[in-house]
């Protein structure tokens, strides 16, 4: 086994390093915490005590007993703390207790991926409880196993796919099980956030229904990092009241959580190294040392990049004992991936978060972030990966050209010091809640009060499915009348409608899939797609197949697409006034159509050729926060006619990129427009907008705190070394009109205006 890590002399060996030590922005020191110990409660069975003396365990951190104590009081229970805290031990624990009693009780866990599934189980059967009969039931359990689980399992491990698709849509099957059903769980509850939060709180709802068909009554469990509202979001999930435990007793050795700016290779452009490369220089640096390391990355071809280009720099022995991981590989890929990991035969790993989530890897030393991952409780779960027990740590947070980046790694309070953000859900998103009354109705014909349950969302939309013959009442019951199950129509990871598949045209492998929202972005024809280091290029969008065809490339270019958006007004449900400046939320309709695309160098991020495409315009109904720029305002910062569009645009950029700062979103979720001109407005105006149908809660949120908002945006576009503008403060990798026109000074100066104060 390697020695463990000096985090302290690392960082001493980066600093002393003449072209590295401009990059350590902040080091901050975090102080080892010795747990807190409580004793097992009364009436925790004497077998059960007796397995988990056989593991070690011998009392429990005083937050599991404060859980304990609740759900034995008969409370549905929240617990929301740091990674390696031991939530799993409670619900284990309280379902072991009652099966021990009782084997006929049933429970159920529900996990956000099917990996964090399998590595659960193997938790439960290391309790060595012949009482406890557990089992995962998803999409990758065998057909034939699956009557066998149905008949014989007591605790089922799912995800809320499977609920949706599987489980609900065939309860008979399961009436037995959700007749004993007496405990259900949630784990990783922070992860049901925006849209699929939405879906996971409407699909809760159908359970809690059929649960109570058939005369069950469990208690819920969730498990959470730390959040900012975790009641609120276990409430607005589950529908039911529920009790909160935050505090973590658990032990956690001395961190040192650096945060890491690339440094600039162009001043005048404020153009950095990218986090990319950084990362993966940092992630060779610490395999080198054999510092078991892994480095989350942003999006799936980050976490390939930095895997490959830390491969390409290290002698041939290290070079195997590093890997990239993310959602959609093969499952055995996955998990032997994650074998390796635990054991030691991996140093370093690049992946996606999914690994953020509970999945036991091991003990690790050091964690890096390839970019803010978008959330403070994404942050520490990432960071919370390395230094599990009382050993040393290290965390490094590489900020990316982005605004939120360079924003906290240059305001190391906002990032270190202030609460985690609240987890928005909307479980009353019309988009989101009619399809699952529609998939409730064809489940179990519902009763009228059953309807309630859904919300008025859920009242409105039955009515209009009634109206348009979807829905019928009948013998006082509600029947759903189509001749094909909505379920299949339901995709709870979007809102964006059905799902492309993108095939390797060569071999006919499904590579991966991306929502109908974004494939014209993502694999239009010409677009470049990464899988597993493989490079390919997009042959074929085939629209009435949702297919996108992929072939392999060796080309040295990525591709950015181009598009056009219109937006409607529709309807303005709050408004406020201040300083002059009209800020209103309400709802809009967005029409976007992908027009052509941008072949960018690799290496040197130019442009080389523009490809024209021809695709469908999309439209998306959905909410937004505007702000109208009267003339006094634009008078007030000196903006002109001739300014005013760049200006505009460009504080329109930064807002997008640190919306995150106030709403637990990613720069992707979100939409905007600018105009010197809006005919529904009959002002300038600045749109953002939700990339979702119906809305997300992230413009909401936007609204709500947008002093906050734009006193950041308008310190990180002032701040910004650039001298005209650069991705670090108004260039967005994902502006459709190619970053064209934007003016810094001008909107430095329409942003103080904004707020009120005098510029130039």
């Amino acid at each position: 086994m390697p020695d463990p890590l000096d985090a302290a002399a690392f960082v001493h060996t980066l600093r002393t390093q003449e072209d590295t030590d401009a990059s350590l922005v902040h080091v901050e020191a975090l102080e080892a915490r010795d747990p807190v110990i409580d004793a097992f409660p009364n009436d925790l069975p004497p077998l059960l005590r007796q397995r988990l003396g056989l593991l070690g365990i011998d009392g429990l951190y005083r937050h599991q007993r404060a859980a304990m104590d609740l759900l034995n009081a008969g409370a549905n229970v929240i617990l929301a703390s740091g990674t390696a805290s031991g939530k799993t031990l409670v619900y284990n624990l309280a379902f072991a207790s009652e099966a021990i009693a009782d084997e006929k009780r049933t429970a159920l866990y529900v996990f956000p991926t099917k990996a964090l599934a399998r590595d659960q189980l193997r938790q439960v059967r290391d309790l060595r409880l012949p009482q406890v009969r557990a089992a995962v039931y998803d999409g990758d359990t065998p057909q034939e196993e699956r009557p066998m689980i149905r008949r014989n399992a007591n605790l089922v491990m799912t995800n809320p796919d499977m609920l949706h698709r599987s489980i609900l849509p065939g309860h008979q099957r399961w009436g037995d099980f959700l007749l004993r059903l007496s405990l259900v769980v949630i784990d990783e509850a922070h992860v049901a956030r925006g849209v699929f939060g939405s879906h996971v709180a409407m699909v809760v709802r159908r359970l809690r229904r059929l649960v109570g068909h058939y005369g069950g009554h469990p208690r819920f469990v969730l498990a959470s990092a730390t959040i900012g509202n975790p009641v609120e979001l276990a409430e607005r999930l589950v529908g039911q009241p529920f009790s909160s435990v935050t505090d973590d007793a658990s032990p956690r050795g001395e961190k040192l959580f650096v945060l890491w700016n690339p440094p600039l290779v162009d001043e005048d452009l404020g153009l950095r190294r990218s986090a990319v490369t950084e990362t993966s220089w940092l992630l060779r640096q610490l395999v080198e040392e054999e510092v078991r390391t892994i480095a989350f990355c942003r999006t799936r071809r980050s976490a390939e990049l930095v895997a490959e280009f830390a491969r390409r720099e290290l002698p041939g022995a290290l070079k195997r004992r590093v890997k990239s991981y993310r959602a959609g590989y093969l499952p055995s890929e996955r998990r032997e991936i994650e074998r390796k990991l635990a054991s030691g035969e991996l140093l370093g790993v690049a992946a996606t978060n999914a690994l953020e989530l509970g999945i036991d890897i091991g003990s690790l030393d050091a964690a890096l972030l390839a970019g803010y991952p978008g959330t403070r409780a994404s942050l520490w779960q990432q960071a919370g990966r390395a230094g599990r027990g009382m050993g040393a740590a290290l965390a490094v947070l590489v900020a990316q050209d982005d605004p939120l980046d360079q924003y906290l790694v240059n305001h190391p309070d906002d990032l270190l010091r202030k609460p985690p953000e609240d987890a928005v859900i909307d479980p009353d998103n019309p988009y989101v809640v009619a399809p699952h009354v529609a998939c409730a109705a064809r489940e179990q014909p519902m009763r009228p009060d059953e309807v309630t349950l859904f919300g008025p969302a859920g009242e409105l939309a039955m009515e209009r499915m009634v109206a348009d013959g979807e829905l019928a009442w009948q013998r006082g019951l509600l029947h759903h009348r189509g001749r094909t199950s909505p379920h299949s129509k339901v995709d709870i990871r979007t809102a964006s409608g059905s799902l492309y598949a993108i095939v390797d045209e060569e071999t006919g492998a499904l590579l991966g899939t991306v929502d109908e929202g974004r494939a014209f972005h993502h694999v239009h024809p010409g677009a470049v797609y990464l899988h597993q280091g493989e490079q390919y290029e997009v042959s074929e969008l085939v629209l009435d197949r949702n297919v996108a065809l992929v072939k392999r490339s060796d080309a040295d270019y990525y591709t950015q697409p181009r598009h056009t958006t219109d937006l409607e007004v529709l309807d303005e449900l709050d408004v406020r006034d201040r300083d002059g400046i009209t800020t209103i939320f309400g709802d809009v309709r967005v029409t976007t159509q992908v027009v052509g695309f941008a072949r960018k160098s690799s290496m040197t991020q130019d442009v080389l050729d523009l490809v024209d495409l021809n695709l469908p315009s999309q439209t998306l109904t959905t909410r937004a926060v505007w702000w109208l720029l009267p003339q006094p305002v634009l008078d007030r910062g000196g903006i002109t006619a001739a300014m005013l569009p760049g200006a505009a645009h460009a504080a329109e950029h930064a807002a997008i990129g640190l919306l995150p700062l106030v709403a637990t979103c990613d720069r992707w979720d979100i939409g905007g427009l600018s105009t010197p001109h809006h005919e529904d407005t009959g002002a300038p105006t600045i749109f953002i907008y939700d990339g979702y149908p119906g809305g997300a809660g992230i413009a909401e949120r936007g609204y709500r705190s947008e002093r906050r908002l734009l006193e950041a945006t308008f310190d990180a576009v002032r701040d910004c070394p650039c001298s005209h503008g650069c991705p670090s403060c108004i260039q967005s990798p994902k502006c459709g009109n190619g970053n064209e026109p934007l003016d810094k000074p001008g909107a430095v100066a329409l942003l103080a205006s904004m707020l009120g104060r005098a510029w130039g």
